[in-house]
């Protein structure tokens, strides 16, 4: 499969592409028309060295998702609400606008390392006074850390809105990985197309996951705070590692890298759903705003027949 450098996410009742610096967000508003706003989005390093550098590109990469993507929930939203809250939101101004988003991110992480980095290590302490071997109980740790995240997944999937999102998020994935096989992007077309994709957020999250199991395993010191202390100080590794490892599989169709991918693809089976034609129609609306597929499909046909 060929590499497009077109990513995305699901939004509420829509789906946001975004290639290079353009980014465009499809939504199916109540009245069932398809609403598409396409913009620039500049990103919080202008740097390109830096952008570039290994590792570091993934930790601006991750927290720029957030930010935009963030961004792009509140703006799909924004459809169902009722006049007096959207007249309220029109009334922001765009540093009040930033703020509010950066507050919410900042928030936002926090949670998640209260949840999944805090919660287990504490919880793992009460196992201390019976298991002698510290080894254990960081594998008892990392195991908390696995079941709270696929907890999580499970617990909001039974949510009806959220349940819309994610098969939002499966057309999303079955637009990219239908023009990535080289196909037309018809409806019919990513219809067949795979729900799942190597460079989702969700294979992200499981790597980070993993990955911080394994990093745990080194840090052994004798006060408790230093341990917490350290293992949130490395989580902004853990997410450049987990980055590299989803970038470079995205751009490999290795049998080892594809054994790899597997993990992070079944749990795409909890956070991906099958869509429905209207779902696939706004995932199409929002590719052909920013990326020229037809283009790209010819050349992946070129590169299949020489």
């Amino acid at each position: 499969m060929a590499y497009s450098g077109i990513g995305g996410q699901a939004v509420m009742e829509g789906v946001m592409m975004k290639y290079n610096d353009t980014y465009a967000v499809a939504v199916r508003k109540p009245d069932h028309e398809i609403i598409v706003e396409k913009r620039v989005y500049q990103g919080i390093c202008k740097g390109e060295n830096l952008r570039n550098l290994i590792f570091i590109r993934g930790i601006i990469n991750f927290i720029e998702s957030m930010v935009l993507g963030m961004s792009t929930l509140t703006f799909s939203a924004s459809f169902f609400e009722d006049e007096e809250e959207r007249k309220e939101v029109k009334t922001k101004s765009s540093k009040q606008e930033k703020t509010e988003m950066g507050f919410t991110v900042a928030v936002s992480i926090i949670l998640a390392v209260a949840i999944f980095m805090v919660l287990p290590f504490y919880v793992s302490l009460f196992f201390q006074k019976f298991i002698a071997s510290e080894t254990v109980v960081i594998i008892i740790e990392g195991c908390l850390r696995l079941l709270i995240f696929f907890g999580y997944i499970l617990l909001i999937s039974q949510m009806e809105d959220i349940r819309r999102v994610f098969m939002y998020h499966g057309a999303e994935h079955k637009c990219i990985n239908c023009i990535e096989q080289g196909l037309d992007l018809t409806v019919e077309n990513v219809k067949i197309s795979s729900r799942e994709h190597k460079r989702c957020g969700t294979s992200f999250l499981f790597f980070v996951v993993i990955i911080s199991i394994i990093a745990t395993m080194f840090i052994r010191v004798d006060s408790r705070l230093l341990r917490l202390a350290l293992r949130i100080a490395i989580i902004p590794l853990i997410a450049g590692i987990s980055y590299e490892i989803i970038r470079f599989a995205g751009r490999s169709d290795h049998w080892l890298v594809n054994l790899f991918s597997k993990p992070g693809l079944w749990m795409q089976k909890l956070t991906t759903r099958e869509p429905d034609e209207e779902m696939i129609q706004v995932g199409i609306a929002s590719v052909e705003a920013v990326f020229d597929w037809k283009s790209y499909v010819e050349k992946v046909r070129g590169s299949e027949t020489s």
